[in-house]
């Protein structure tokens, strides 16, 4: 599951509607010892870098219609094009960084393509930032879960449905925020400027 989220984050924009953050930690907490533990870092690493290539491969191919689309218009063309601008500037250790940003992480790999970043330059900083992001949140899960085994042992069942039901809620409320922002935000129209002193010719 959580393999699937980090894949589906970049592939099929999965991240605007649940981070792969939240996913992994939960299925770390469940993770009975630490080589599962290790298995987990790799596997849900490798997905979320394979997520990363589809990505890159969509925006190489779809870059400009990518950006006229739905999708990154719910977001913002805005934050698009900032993208792509950090990612000229700074290639690779902007595809490392953006990892660990949700909602940039899921831009970023298509941005990469559309922007023209070198595949040989994308990937092993994609894989390195994949990697590192999965062994950070697997380890605060797995690291979880002595509370967590408390929490059940103290509230129950009843007590996790509560909690999931607050979970749930903030993050509607969360998702209908962004939306409204995002449908606020004014329509930019590129005008080419006039120079000044020039002349309108019949």
């Amino acid at each position: 599951m959580a393999a699937l989220a980090a894949l589906g984050e970049t592939t099929i924009g999965l991240g605007f509607v649940l981070p792969g953050e939240s996913v992994l930690v939960a299925a770390a907490i469940a993770l009975p010892d630490l080589r599962a533990a290790v298995v987990t870092v790799l596997v849900v690493g490798l997905a979320a870098a394979c997520g990363d290539a589809i990505g890159y491969l969509l925006g190489r191919r779809f870059g400009p219609r990518l950006r006229a689309s739905k999708l990154v218009g719910n977001v913002g063309r805005d934050q698009w094009d900032r993208t792509g601008r950090i990612l000229r500037r700074h290639g690779a250790w902007a595809v490392l960084g953006a990892r660990f940003l949700p909602v940039v992480r899921t831009l970023t790999p298509a941005a990469a393509g559309a922007s023209g970043l070198p595949l040989r330059r994308f990937l092993p900083a994609s894989l390195t930032g994949a990697l590192l992001w999965s062994a950070t949140h697997v380890a605060v899960g797995f690291g979880a879960r002595g509370s967590a085994l408390w929490f059940e042992r103290t509230f129950g069942v009843a007590g996790w449905v509560v909690l999931g039901s607050i979970g749930v809620i903030g993050t509607v409320v969360w998702l209908l925020r962004h939306r409204r922002r995002a449908r606020a935000e004014p329509v930019a129209v590129s005008e080419q400027p006039v120079p000044v002193g020039a002349h309108a010719v019949d």
